[in-house]
């Protein structure tokens, strides 16, 4: 499946129009991907094809002390200290496409969870179409990277079933859950941030 510029950022504005987001892309320029990532979170990088993301945190204050808020270093960290591609990777895992696709569907609103696709009009597969747009982009040999664990970690699956999920923080705010993609020439960071 391939996607156009058009169907891409109809996607991502329809799924994530309610949430309070980052979604960016940026250019796969390092060998260690997190650097890229890192590159991307500081607004450091322009979408390499110039395609709209969302940012609901571009004009907050904060970025004037901190470039890649905000998302920051770990909690044991101090927290003026900049971010480092560790910093990124230490607090990511590695999940299979079908568990991404799930996730950003999830990230929809806070919480986690395929419950926040009862707001939309649309049924299940047409919102998973919606996410199999957003994820073409990157073509098919993506990795996919997570702070979340649904259900029983360890084997890359994320089970939408449980009946809990928790997240490795990596923004100021008290919830948030992300998803990195990873290809040979690009690196996508959706993030759902939730402030109450």
């Amino acid at each position: 499946m391939s996607t156009d510029q058009a169907s891409w950022e109809a996607a991502v504005r329809h799924l994530y129009e309610d949430a309070y987001t980052f979604i960016a892309t940026g250019p796969r320029t390092h060998e260690d991907w997190r650097a890229d990532v890192l590159a991307v979170m500081e607004r450091a990088v322009p979408d390499p094809r110039g395609w709209a993301g969302l940012d609901d945190t571009a004009n907050d204050p904060e970025r004037e002390a901190r470039p890649a808020f905000p998302f920051r270093p770990p909690l044991s960290a101090d927290p003026f200290r900049p971010l480092t591609p560790a910093d990124v990777g230490e607090r990511l895992r590695e999940i299979d496409r079908a568990s991404a696709r799930n996730l950003l569907l999830a990230l929809t609103d806070d919480g986690c969870t395929l419950r926040n696709l009862d707001r939309f009009t649309e049924g299940f597969d047409e919102l998973r179409d919606m996410a199999d747009t957003v994820l073409a982009r990157y073509g098919d040999a993506v990795t996919c990277h997570t702070n979340v664990t649904v259900g029983a970690p360890g084997n890359g699956t994320l089970d939408f079933g449980a009946s809990h999920w928790g997240y490795t923080s990596m923004t100021f705010y008290w919830e948030d859950a992300g998803l990195v993609v990873v290809s040979d020439t690009e690196v996508g960071v959706f993030w759902n941030l939730a402030d109450q």
